[in-house]
C-alpha cells in the first residue's frame, strides 16, 4: 500500500517522498475499524478512506484547506527518547495526517520545508498545543533583515568600474529662461 516510500535499507525510517506525489499510505486511526485508515495525497487534494463500525467513509479534502505543515516533538516510548514528526494540520483533528516521523537527530528541517514548498502550505511549529509561524511573513513572502550589499567578492568585480560608486549626485540647477531675444542659428 505504500507508494512513494523509500525502499528498505536506504535509511533508518520510512519516508514518504513529497516529490513523488501522488502517494498512498496507511496511517493509524484510533476511531476506525482495525485502527487503520488509507490516505491518498496529491498536490491538490487528500482522500481519506476508513471504515467505522462497518460503514466505509471516504473524505476528499483540498490541500488548500489545511492550516499548514507542522513540525512537533513526539515521545516515542521508554528508552527510545523523542522523535520529531511532520504533519499536515487541519482544523478538524481527525483529518490531520502525519507524513514523516524520524528520530531527533535526523535532518527534519529540510524535510519540513520540502513538504511545505511542494504543497504550497505555510510552515508551522507546534508548541504547548498551539501553532505558531517560525518566521515573520508578509503574505507568502518571508520577511527578514535586509543584508548589506557586498561588491568586493563579486564574480564580475573586475568588469565594473568603482568610479560610479564614488560620484556625488550634483544638485539639479534650473536652466535660465531667456525671453524677448531673437534666436540665432549658425548654418554653413
Amino acid at each position: 500500500m505504500l507508494g512513494g516510500e523509500v525502499p528498505a535499507g536506504s535509511g533508518c525510517h520510512a519516508r514518504l517522498d513529497p516529490l513523488a506525489l501522488p502517494v498512498r499510505f496507511t496511517a493509524q486511526d484510533a476511531v476506525a475499524d482495525g485502527q487503520v485508515r488509507h490516505v491518498e495525497l496529491d498536490h491538490a487534494r487528500m482522500r481519506v478512506r476508513r471504515s467505522v463500525r462497518g460503514m466505509t467513509i471516504s473524505v476528499n479534502v483540498p490541500v488548500a484547506n489545511f492550516l499548514g505543515v507542522v513540525v512537533r516533538r513526539v515521545a516515542e516510548g521508554e528508552g527510545h527518547g523523542e522523535a520529531v514528526s511532520i504533519c499536515l494540520e487541519h482544523r478538524d483533528p481527525a483529518l490531520s495526517t502525519t507524513v514523516f516521523e524520524a528520530p531527533e537527530n535526523c535532518d527534519i528541517e529540510a524535510e519540513w520545508q520540502l513538504w511545505a514548498r511542494v504543497l504550497g502550505l505555510p510552515l508551522l511549529v507546534a508548541e504547548d498545543g498551539a501553532l505558531r509561524e517560525p518566521f515573520p511573513r508578509m503574505g507568502g513572502v518571508r520577511v527578514g533583515a535586509v543584508g548589506q550589499r557586498r561588491r568586493r567578492r563579486n564574480a564580475i568585480k573586475r568588469r565594473r568600474s568603482t568610479m560610479v560608486l564614488r560620484r556625488q549626485a550634483c544638485p539639479r540647477q534650473e536652466m535660465p529662461v531667456i525671453r524677448g531675444e531673437r534666436e540665432i542659428i549658425a548654418r554653413n
